[in-house]
């Protein structure tokens, strides 16, 4: 097994329901995703893509076949394990689920307090920070509700970035987004990610962007049918 690995699968199967209801959503996915790598992963709707995403992000059980991430095997891990190691990913998702009665700084905090237990001068500091770098210093007292959509979006990259996550799982972070507004964070997340080492894990059907894109992986009906590598 690749020692460079952030996440490796081998053999993975998933399924839903139980007795004549029970359905295969994965079969035999095998993948490596390497320290630094930005994957795409493309698929249509009902392919297994968010399934997978949420089982390397420790939000499902593993149930058939080998899921290494950052070392730890989870085929087989407790609840605890499971939870520490969700504190060192950083989770963007097409929502962007902020608090609406929160401020961008607050939210940020939010993921600095996450991932370490910090005092709240310091995890105040640190989503300031964040939000500087990805274009937000002039809105940080902002509430959500006087933030354009690319803006929100930004403040979720912030804050899965904020505390330095291993691994970046952003599923269909762009979708709700015009064309420059979904560049713009796909690019912050590359950029980001490259000046810190961080894997990033993308789940779209955005074709605007994917020419960010390292590796294009295909999933259709479970199964990865097409791995293209790219110049990104």
């Amino acid at each position: 097994m690749d020692g460079r690995a952030v996440v490796t699968t081998i053999g993975l199967n998933h399924w839903f329901g139980a007795g004549e209801a029970r359905k295969q959503a994965l079969f035999d996915v095998n993948l490596t995703l390497a320290r630094g790598s930005f994957t795409a992963l493309m698929g249509p709707s009902g392919s297994g893509k968010t399934t997978l995403l949420t089982l390397i992000g420790c939000l499902r059980a593993v149930q058939d076949g080998s899921l290494h991430l950052l070392g730890q095997e989870l085929r087989g891990a407790g609840a605890a394990e499971l939870v520490a190691l969700r504190r060192r990913l950083g989770f963007i998702f097409q929502a962007h689920n902020l608090h609406e009665s929160l401020t961008a700084t607050q939210n940020v905090m939010m993921g600095v307090q996450v991932h370490r237990d910090v005092a709240e001068a310091q995890a105040r500091a640190a989503a300031v920070h964040a939000l500087g770098l990805v274009g937000l210093s002039d809105r940080v007292d902002y509430l959500p509700a006087n933030l354009s959509g690319g803006q929100k979006q930004r403040v979720a990259v912030a804050r899965a970035l904020v505390g330095n996550p291993a691994l970046v799982l952003a599923d269909e972070p762009t979708a709700a987004l015009d064309k420059d507004s979904a560049a713009e964070v796909v690019d912050l997340l590359k950029r980001m990610g490259q000046a810190r080492g961080t894997t990033t894990l993308l789940v779209t059907h955005d074709n605007r962007i994917l020419d960010r894109a390292d590796r294009i992986l295909t999933l259709e009906d479970g199964r990865i049918m097409r791995a293209e590598e790219r110049d990104g």
